[in-house]
């Protein structure tokens, strides 16, 4: 049997993964100890090195993924028939702080953005529509389709509007969600001009609302109220952005250093080489942009339980640690209210992909962030105020995390999947494979491909390549979801609908 059939993660793991379909008989051979499968194994999935008892850890990563839920040979294929989660509510946590330095040296790159005036940076320059409520989203998008039909996007490199369904009819903190989401996307340095569309009587006040946005550019940003319009709302609103048309049409992009570069993490669809292969490669991307003074935020909370003090001893302060505990705690206890398991998680798609448990799950997905101190936590729909890696409070549901992460004021999401997916949300949402399977079958869909890392391509040359392309995409090439016009929002909901 050759090494390249399977890899053992970390020396401490008590299992391998198989790196193609292995059949029973086959043997690994590993440190001169040769296991026999006992079943048939899917590649992505887990092979056990040694006879466990009841009850006993199984070991991935370096760290419990779950416990036998029988007697264990030596050979068995691990999977959610015979391991469970160990998971259960809060924890109390104590502060052990590692103080790991990153080895990555400053390279002075660069990539063409749009400045702003505030000193931000956006990666696209577009002209977006807003919704204050859910009930104008037919005239935002009539908008959007005349506005496009006059100027055929010639100038800028999108026009959108972001329909919801929100705005009114929710309460307290529901209601401060979508408020804080809408102001964070208005605001987004992606936007070269913005028209805020309000129908008037939603509980979403525009008169409330535009405070929000603080020392807002008036010429790019303006706002119609649909209901104080006497006459035609479509003729009024073509005349405001036209206004902003001109303006951002205006724009140029210019030479910035990637310290202005904010990257969201984000992991959807799963298998069990998502933590061998594309996000260990996004984590080295990561520190790497960390170390050029940028900024990438993790969210997924409930994709971290399990993993949770790993990330809670890189919080640079006791300050960052506590808020990582109410982070973690305070979404355990959203489950709990719920009545729902904290460990009810992986997904059908994880579990065939090999992902068995929680704790599986959130060992793989953590390693997007690398090994950078957290310099930052931030709460749902909070903007960045620190470069480094943060953590964003945000569910692990793909379209609701990944908008969260633009809303925080990321101009790209880094999205790494090992099944697939095609949607994107309103910053370029690029697809990066964990297996090559997947590249070739659906390139519609998938932008880089991080399989290569089992296939004899090394970290440091992959990541090169890596660089070089997410710099190709903050300089305005356009991602999969862009391409094929797969662009949406979705804002996290908890309470009561009136």
């Amino acid at each position: 049997m050759k090494q390249s059939s399977f890899i053992k993660i970390n020396p401490a793991d008590s299992v391998v993964v198989c790196l193609r379909p292995m059949q029973k008989g086959e043997t690994i051979d590993l440190d001169g100890r040769e296991i026999t499968l006992l079943q048939d194994t899917p590649a992505g999935h887990k092979v056990l090195l040694k006879d466990v008892a009841e009850g006993e850890n199984i070991i991935k990563y370096g760290y419990p993924i779950g416990h036998a839920l029988t007697n264990l040979k030596a050979g068995t294929w691990v999977n959610e028939d015979n391991l469970k989660t160990n998971l259960s509510g809060t924890l109390s946590y104590e502060y052990h702080p590692v103080d790991e330095k990153l080895s990555i040296t400053d390279e002075q790159l660069t990539f063409q953005g749009y400045l702003r005036k505030n000193g931000e940076v956006g990666i696209r320059n577009e002209v977006w529509v807003v919704p204050t409520v859910g009930c104008v989203n037919g005239v935002a998008e009539k908008l959007v389709e005349l506005l496009k039909a006059e100027t055929g996007c010639k100038g800028v490199d999108a026009i959108h509007a972001w329909h919801h369904n929100y705005g009114c009819s929710q309460l307290s903190g529901d209601h401060e969600n979508t408020r804080k989401v809408l102001r964070d996307i208005v605001l987004h340095p992606n936007a070269g001009a913005v028209l805020i569309l309000s129908l008037g009587c939603e509980n979403n006040q525009p008169d409330q609302f535009m405070p929000l946005l603080g020392d807002y550019d008036q010429e790019r940003i303006k706002l119609l109220v649909t209901q104080k319009v006497e006459g035609d709302e479509l003729e009024e609103g073509m005349r405001l952005l036209r206004e902003l048309y001109a303006k951002a049409s205006q724009d140029r992009r210019t030479e910035v250093p990637m310290s202005k570069l904010r990257v969201g993490l984000k992991c959807g669809g799963s298998d069990g080489f998502s933590g061998i292969t594309a996000n260990p490669l996004v984590g080295e991307f990561s520190d790497w942009l960390v170390a050029q003074g940028g900024t990438s935020i993790l969210t997924e909370v409930p994709e971290m339980f399990g993993a949770e003090t790993i990330l809670m001893n890189r919080c640079e302060t006791p300050e960052l640690f506590d808020k990582t505990v109410k982070l973690i705690n305070d979404f355990k206890e959203y489950f709990l209210s719920h009545g729902e398991p904290v460990g009810e998680n992986p997904s059908p798609g994880n579990k065939a992909g090999g992902i068995s448990t929680l704790e599986d799950k959130a060992l793989g997905c953590t390693q997007k962030c690398g090994r950078a101190p957290v310099s930052g936590v931030l709460e749902y729909g909070d903007r960045l105020q620190v470069n480094g890696l943060n953590l964003l409070s945000a569910p692990g549901n793909d379209l609701v995390a990944a908008t969260a992460l633009a809303s925080s004021g990321c101009q790209i999401v880094l999205f790494t999947t090992g099944r697939g997916t095609p949607f994107g949300t309103f910053v370029p949402t690029m697809k990066i494979s964990t297996n090559s399977n997947l590249f070739h079958n659906k390139p519609n869909w998938i932008d880089f491909n991080a399989g290569e890392l089992v296939e004899g391509t090394d970290m440091p040359t992959l990541l090169r390549r890596f660089i070089e392309k997410i710099r190709k995409v903050a300089s305005g090439e356009e991602v999969r979801n862009e391409t094929n016009g797969y662009r949406e929002i979705s804002i996290f909901k908890n309470g009561v609908t009136l």
